[in-house]
């Protein structure tokens, strides 16, 4: 392995190895605390824009292969690492990390102190940062991480979302969902498709009156990578979809959208959640579920709307963790139910949703 830096912002520098492709990769960075699932987090769209920090040493010693993708796409901006393992030890494995990356021509770092870098960020928050394995130059690489604005802009979405609508699942259900494609994990649309039901997926800023047209018995808001204030045009769309009658079921990104068009206010964390061990308690039952997380907003406390009720919250910093409507059948959750990494302790999310597009569908189906 050839020298490799990592220079953050404010030009506190780290020195290790490379690892991917040479280059320079620019982006915000997030540490993640997963054991495992190194590689759906790669593919997962929540990831664009960002250098994932993974705070646990041994990643890669599994390898990668096919089956455990979440998209067809690489979306991590970079990855940091404390060790890069020399080979890969499982029958699954159809590629080694070194080739995984250089094949999704990806720039990333190992051999640096991930303990001492995640303390930083946990003590002072959100860095943007340039790792940098070529001849560039520091400098330069520096200045880049300083203006680095993506996470913050509405093309993000654009970048994730697929370009046209496309059915995921064509089974002879008369229940049929629609999915808004805001950087969706292939595991939410396998998830319902069990339950089921037919799917059509739509990309971010399809028009409220198209989705009335495919007159769809349930419609869900997927996870999604970025500020979620910068995407008014979506804002704007499921604003007019929460006034429907249709059940709406927002995950991550898509529980943040939600709670801004029922008026709520959002808030960044100082670091986020990212990782598959976050304990939250269902304020209805009281129990406790770990849930898999992977987001650096939440829904706010200030002024929450009387119409919100909050159904789930996190035993870390007792942030909220899900919501839902008083009188519509509207909810989201804060977490991923769908897991991949992680628990399905909150799995059952996707069956709620369901009962309550088929009991409005039953009903409308007894009315008409």
């Amino acid at each position: 392995m050839d020298n490799a830096q990592l220079i953050l912002e404010d030009g506190t520098l780290f020195k290790g190895k490379s690892i991917g492709k040479k280059g320079v990769a620019v982006g915000e960075l997030n540490f993640n605390t997963a054991h495992v699932g190194y590689q759906e987090a790669f593919t997962d769209p929540s990831w664009a824009g960002q250098l994932i920090v993974f705070t646990t040493p041994h990643i890669g010693n599994v390898g990668c292969n096919a089956e455990d993708e979440e998209s067809s796409h690489f979306w991590a901006s970079g990855i940091i690492v404390r060790e890069k393992p020399t080979h890969s030890n499982y029958w699954r494995s159809c590629l080694t990390l070194q080739d995984y990356l250089e094949r999704h021509q990806v720039v990333g770092i190992a051999e640096i102190d991930t303990r001492a870098l995640t303390k930083l960020l946990r003590t002072k928050g959100h860095y943007s940062a340039a790792i940098v394995s070529d001849n560039s130059d520091l400098k330069q690489a520096q200045q880049r991480a300083r203006e680095f604005n993506e996470v913050r802009c509405s093309k993000l979405l654009e970048k994730v979302s697929c370009k046209s609508s496309y059915q995921f699942s064509n089974k002879l259900s008369t229940l049929h969902i629609v999915v808004y494609d805001f950087g969706v994990k292939k595991n939410i649309l396998k998830l319902l498709s069990e339950q089921d039901c037919r799917i059509t997926v739509v990309p971010a800023t399809t028009p409220f009156a198209q989705v009335e047209i495919l007159k769809p018995d349930g419609i869900v808001l997927s996870n999604g990578p970025g500020d979620p204030f910068s995407y008014t045009e979506v804002i704007e769309i499921v604003g007019l979809l929460v006034q429907s009658a249709v059940p709406i079921f927002g995950i991550c990104l898509g529980n943040q959208l939600l709670g801004i068009s029922l008026g709520a206010q959002l808030e960044k964390l100082k670091f986020g959640h990212h990782g598959i061990n976050h304990p939250i308690k269902d304020l209805d039952t009281g129990k406790i579920f770990i849930s898999s997380q992977n987001h650096n907003f939440v829904i706010s406390e200030k002024k929450l709307p009387e119409d919100i009720l909050v159904t789930y919250r996190s035993l870390f910093d007792y942030s909220i963790q899900g919501i839902r409507h008083k009188e519509k059948p509207i909810f989201g959750i804060q977490g991923h139910p769908e897991g991949c990494p992680g628990p399905t302790d909150i799995s059952s999310c996707f069956e709620h949703f369901l009962l309550m597009a088929k009991r409005l569908k039953e009903c409308q189906s007894t009315l008409g």
